[in-house]
């Protein structure tokens, strides 16, 4: 399977202790998301609470460069949603796509959001393979 080259903004000053904070602090609908991510579907590795730049990333596939945030219902409250807006857009400006998740939706049918995520992963993919020299050359014998 092809990769993009993980070209991802480094944390940010005390982004890793963040992140390693919200890991011990994941919400049901991540650590149930997280149960099946973390058996690699489609063998596509996934992260969790991955800091990136001043944001710590849900979860987050480095081969397909795709962030996957599950957004609770105080996405929809105060400035949440500019500030949701906000870092969509620095994804975006870092060549990172961001998939939102419902919280509802990972709560009530987990296996269509999993294929979602997984869908959205592929097809962020390079098509081809980068090239690793020559084809291999038939054994001796064969033609």
């Amino acid at each position: 399977m092809g990769m993009l080259k993980d070209i991802a903004p480094k944390a940010a000053t005390g982004g890793v202790d963040r992140a390693r904070r919200l890991r011990r602090a994941m919400t049901l609908p991540e650590v149930l998301l997280w149960n099946v991510l973390r058996t690699r579907p489609a063998g596509l590795k996934f992260r969790r609470q991955h800091p990136c730049g001043s944001y710590v990333l849900d979860f987050y596939c480095g081969d397909a460069r795709l962030a996957i945030e599950v957004d609770g219902e105080v996405h929809s409250r105060g400035d949440q949603p500019m500030r949701d807006t906000a870092r969509d857009r620095w994804c975006a400006k870092a060549g990172i796509a961001v998939l939102r998740i419902p919280a509802a939706a990972a709560l009530g049918d987990m296996e269509a959001v999993v294929r979602g995520v997984v869908a959205a992963a592929l097809a962020r993919l390079p098509l081809h393979h980068a090239s690793h020299g020559p084809p291999p050359r038939a054994k001796l014998g064969e033609d």
